[in-house]
C-alpha cells in the first residue's frame, strides 16, 4: 500500500501546522537516544554503524508505536529490535575472499589505543564493579553504565539523592583502589 506523500500545492503547508501523530516517540526519543546509542556501539562496534544500527531500530519502533502496549518497557523493546536488526545484517552481509600476492597489512594500532588493552581495561573493569557490594553496584550500574542522574537513580531504587550521592563515591573509591584494575592500567 502506498500512501501519497502530497496530493496538492494547498497541502503542503497543512504539515508545517499539524502536531506529530506520535509525539511520546519523539520525546522517548530524545531522553534515551544516547543509551540505546551506547548499546548499538556495543553491538556493532563502529560509531557509524552504530548510528545506522539505532536510525533502523527506531524506524521499526515508530512504526509499531500504537501496537505495544506497555510504554515502560520500551528500551526493552528497543534493544530487542537493535538485536534483531543488527543480527539479520551480519547475516546478510556478503562474504567475498580474494587471492591476492601479498597479505595486506592493517596500519600499527597506536600502544596506548591498542583494542585488547581496551577490552582487557573493560574487563577488568566490569570483574571489579562486579566485587562492588549489591547496592552499591546498583547505584554505579544505573549512574555510569544507564547513564541516569542522581535524581532518577535515587527514584528508581526508593532512596534519597544524598544517599546515591555518598553510596557511588564509596564505590567510586572501591574502585580506584582496586588492585586489578591498577594492574591493568599500568
Amino acid at each position: 500500500m502506498t500512501t501519497p506523500v502530497c496530493t496538492s500545492a494547498s497541502n503542503a503547508a497543512a504539515p508545517a501546522t499539524q502536531t506529530l501523530p506520535y509525539a511520546s516517540f519523539s520525546s522517548y526519543m530524545r531522553a534515551r537516544q544516547p543509551v540505546l546509542l551506547r548499546t548499538a556501539r556495543s553491538l556493532t562496534g563502529n560509531p557509524s554503524d552504530a548510528e545506522d544500527l539505532l536510525q533502523t531500530a527506531l524506524a521499526k519502533t515508530y512504526v509499531a508505536w500504537e501496537r505495544i502496549e506497555d510504554h515502560r518497557a520500551l528500551d526493552g523493546y528497543v534493544r530487542r529490535a537493535l538485536v534483531n536488526t543488527r543480527t539479520s545484517q551480519w547475516r546478510k552481509r556478503k562474504v567475498d575472499e580474494f587471492a591476492c600476492d601479498e597479505l595486506p597489512e592493517p596500519d600499527p594500532v597506536p600502544v596506548r589505543d591498542d583494542p585488547a588493552e581496551l577490552q582487557a581495561l573493560r574487563d577488568a573493569m566490569w570483574r571489579a564493579v562486579m566485587r562492588l557490594p549489591a547496592r552499591q553496584r546498583a547505584m554505579v550500574v544505573l549512574r555510569y553504565y544507564e547513564d541516569l542522574s542522581e535524581a532518577q537513580t535515587a527514584e528508581v531504587l526508593g532512596v534519597s539523592v544524598g544517599t546515591v550521592k555518598s553510596a557511588v563515591s564509596r564505590a567510586l573509591g572501591k574502585l580506584r583502589e582496586d588492585a586489578e584494575l591498577g594492574l591493568v592500567r599500568n
